[in-house]
């Protein structure tokens, strides 16, 4: 299949697809400088964000008590200030307290943070159901409920470089920024910035639905992950297990495989293309000419 994709049919796509990148905003990538999340595009990860907003109130909260008692202890309770100090073992008011406290705090983050838990792990009927398999190192994406598939590289990676459809591709070395790599993307719609995140062939899905994705992989553990959508499930060879998203905004969203996997593990990008659900109706028309009836020819070990 992977041949057969990406020196055949996928040219088409690349030609494509790549133009609606440029009508679409880049929303969920990586920041030079950033110390926050990336946006958050459905209600997962505005949980997870409002989660991690008020943990780390606690925690400063908690800390500043701990530093303020520590101080207080020192001014306190030096050998200048006090030079024989009192000798017991044991203080009850305080032991109860230290037992307390902690128990109290951890059964109040337990009942915000298992709500956001346990909604991302309820999985709901799918709108969309995408079949997600990781291979060293790329991903293969089934559209199960249409019958096609196709495989997803870094752009630039030598399974991207056609000579015959793009004379330019001679001068790209594989995995290199430099101008000619620079031009490859500019042509697939890409910026600077995309080096690394941006893929030849991406997932297409419809705003505002709900996509299901299952997640395996063919040889080793592999992990796929879109931080603005806030999920993140591990791929398994001979196992399958589920995600769901419904992203609320329209953009182009990017991800990266999150388990080591091997040597070319840095070269394995996620993108994810949310659109409107004509344009995903156009997409998906086309790519089920592009796609449908290429042998699906990925094997997902067992155990």
């Amino acid at each position: 299949m992977k041949n057969a994709l990406m020196l055949s049919g996928l040219m088409t796509a690349l030609s494509s697809l790549p133009a609606m990148a440029q009508e679409l905003e880049i929303i969920g990538k990586p920041v030079a400088g950033g110390v926050n999340f990336q946006p958050a595009a459905t209600d997962l990860a505005v949980g997870i964000h409002k989660l991690d907003a008020m943990i780390l109130v606690i925690i400063t909260v908690i800390c500043l008590l701990v530093a303020g008692l520590l101080v207080y202890c020192i001014v306190r309770y030096n050998q200048r200030v006090n030079p024989t100090p009192a000798r017991f073992s044991h203080y009850t008011p305080v032991e109860i307290a230290w037992t307390l406290g902690p128990i109290l705090i951890l059964v109040f983050i337990g009942a915000f943070s298992l709500p956001v838990l346990f909604k991302q792990q309820e999985i709901p009927e799918g709108d969309v159901v995408i079949k997600v398999v990781g291979n060293q190192w790329y991903w293969t994406y089934e559209y199960v409920d249409h019958d096609f598939a196709f495989d997803s590289y870094l752009l630039g990676h030598p399974a991207t470089l056609d000579e015959g459809a793009r004379p330019a591709d001679a001068d790209v070395t594989p995995f290199v920024l430099d101008d000619a790599m620079r031009a490859k993307l500019a042509d697939s719609g890409y910026s600077d910035d995309e080096w690394l995140l941006a893929t030849d062939t991406a997932v297409v899905v419809p705003v505002g639905k709900i996509i299901v994705m299952q997640v395996t992989a063919s040889d080793v553990i592999h992990s796929w992950t879109i931080p603005s959508f806030g999920v993140k499930q591990d791929g398994v060879p001979g196992r399958l297990a589920e995600l769901w998203f419904q992203a609320d905004k329209e953009g182009v969203y990017f991800g990266q495989c999150s388990e080591l996997c091997g040597k070319d593990h840095a070269y394995m990008p996620i993108t994810v293309k949310v659109v409107s659900e004509e344009a995903y109706e156009q997409w998906l028309q086309g790519a089920i000419d592009e796609y449908a009836g290429l042998p699906a020819t990925y094997q997902v070990a067992s155990n």
